[in-house]
């Protein structure tokens, strides 16, 4: 009879998908299992998701991760995409379907008089950023507003992992890197919730417990393990974090000078450094652990545009778009195109712009258009770069992650574009994996140095720099000069 080993599940929350990986001690993936969804759009810059899909599917991919008795599960990590605001009542139990992270852009309104309110320079002295779209305090007064019979009922704030925690666990908690992305509520100088703030942004709201994203929430219940038999009464699950640092983490990009470059249906980065530096485009948070912070940035869509693009060609097959765009030479036959197709979150924060194909000619093929897809994420990635350089960020290792990273086309883009060199992981599952990572941490102090090692590097080609300095000086030129056009038809298709 062939003795269980013991293992720890990781699940995350995204956008497209809920993923789950169960895995051995020494870094092995024993199983894995998705579960796709779709996000609701119920008006124009509005997105928004039923909780009860994400208990839903964890439940799911934990059964079918735990079934059988050759892994004993010993710790519980979790993720999500965010930051989001689901408003709960005292129970737990949601009062209306989450708002997501910046890609709903409703609260513009409350950014402005929040702003004016507090003050724009208070502001960043005490987040170390100002109000975007990507922030969850001006989602929380929009509810308030637009919607009182929800908000009486509200008393609590989750995110996805901390709303996972809560359904396993009971305790109502959330990581300082969630919390650093609900400004105005959260000071990120002190590391804590800024109270009066928070009172005059949400009132009667009970802000949870603050804890490191890999810290214990508690166990899990055993009305728990009734659900979930392969789940033990007793065994921890961590609080978590946001999906993007979760990436971080799944591929050992959390020391200073660290840069996670996460390949996805947005590109994110997050770079690690050992002091707080405030933005005025980019997103400061608290860091994984304490004694780090970190300097995050995000496109609103980029490998949203390719799945865009294969839909609306009725191409089912990615392998053949991919091969397509490498047939395409560099600067894809002369196009230059904007990626703001969900507006943008930074550093250019305009939930108003919208996306621009400049160059197209009869004679520009599919192959074109999506490798345009892909240089227009590159031209971002080094909009962002350019951006942390100002800050004081130079990047020292720059490390992959994400399903465009499974195929070296996307990364050696990027890296042309950039000059920036990246380490590609042997894994790029992701944040379930990096949840995972952190929960064999809390069990068993596991040393994880060795769970996902580089498998090889993508190095820039000197031959294309000069192509790409030109391109990458009419993109950044390009958003300025159609920015009035782009924000009328953008005002026409709010109605």
């Amino acid at each position: 009879m062939t003795t269980a080993v013991s293992a720890v599940l990781g699940v995350d929350v995204g956008t497209a998908s809920t993923k789950g990986v169960l895995v051995a001690l020494d870094g092995t993936i024993l199983r894995s299992a998705v579960r796709e969804h779709e996000v609701e759009r119920p008006a124009p810059g509005h997105v928004e998701m039923d909780a009860e899909i994400w208990w839903e599917e964890f439940v799911s991919i934990a059964r079918e991760l735990t079934a059988g008795d050759e892994a004993r599960v010993t710790a519980v990590g979790v993720s999500g995409m965010g930051p989001c605001v689901l408003l709960t009542d005292e129970h737990g139990t949601p009062v209306r379907p989450a708002i997501l992270y910046g890609v709903d852009s409703r609260a513009e309104e409350q950014i402005h008089r929040i702003t004016n309110v507090l003050g724009r320079e208070e502001i960043l002295a005490h987040c170390g950023a100002l109000l975007t779209s990507q922030s969850a305090g001006p989602k929380i007064a929009w509810v308030a507003e637009h919607e009182p019979a929800a908000y009486a009922r509200t008393r609590r704030l989750f995110m996805p992992s901390s709303f996972l925690a809560f359904r396993l666990t009971g305790q109502y908690v959330l990581d300082h890197i969630s919390a650093s992305q609900a400004p105005p509520l959260y000071c990120l100088r002190r590391q804590d919730w800024h109270t009066d703030w928070s009172e005059h942004i949400a009132p009667g709201l009970e802000l949870p417990a603050l804890r490191w994203a890999g810290e214990a929430a508690g166990t899990v219940s055993a009305e728990i393990t009734a659900q979930v038999p392969g789940l033990p009464t007793g065994i921890p699950v961590i609080s978590g974090t946001i999906d993007a640092w979760a990436e971080a983490v799944s591929v050992g990009a959390t020391r200073p000078g660290d840069l996670m470059l996460m390949y996805g249906t947005t590109t994110f980065l997050v770079a690690t450094t050992d002091e707080p530096v405030a933005s005025r485009t980019l997103w400061p948070t608290s860091g994984v652990a304490e004694g780090t912070y970190h300097l995050a940035g995000g496109m609103a869509a980029s490998g949203a545009i390719t799945g865009w693009l294969r839909d609306l060609t009725g191409e089912a097959d990615f392998t053949a778009l991919v091969a397509e765009a490498e047939a395409s030479p560099p600067g894809a036959n002369g196009l230059v195109m904007l990626p703001y197709f969900a507006g943008e979150r930074s550093p250019v924060s305009d939930p108003s712009a919208r996306g621009v194909v400049a160059g197209l000619t009869l004679s520009h093929t599919r192959g074109d258009l999506y490798r345009a897809a892909l240089e227009a994420a590159a031209h971002g990635v080094r909009h962002h770069l350019e951006t942390l350089d100002a800050a004081g960020l130079p990047v020292g290792r720059a490390i992959a992650v994400g399903g465009g990273a499974r195929h070296d086309l996307w990364p050696q883009i990027v890296s042309d574009v950039t000059g920036l060199t990246q380490h590609i992981p042997r894994s790029t599952v992701g944040a379930s994996y990096g949840g995972a990572r952190l929960a064999a941490q809390l069990a068993h102090g596991t040393d994880t140095s060795t769970w996902n090692p580089s498998d090889h590097r993508v190095v820039p080609d000197p031959a294309h720099r000069a192509r790409y300095d030109e391109l990458y000086r009419l993109y950044r030129e390009l958003y300025p000069a159609t920015r009035d056009i782009t924000h009328a038809l953008a005002r026409l298709q709010q109605g």
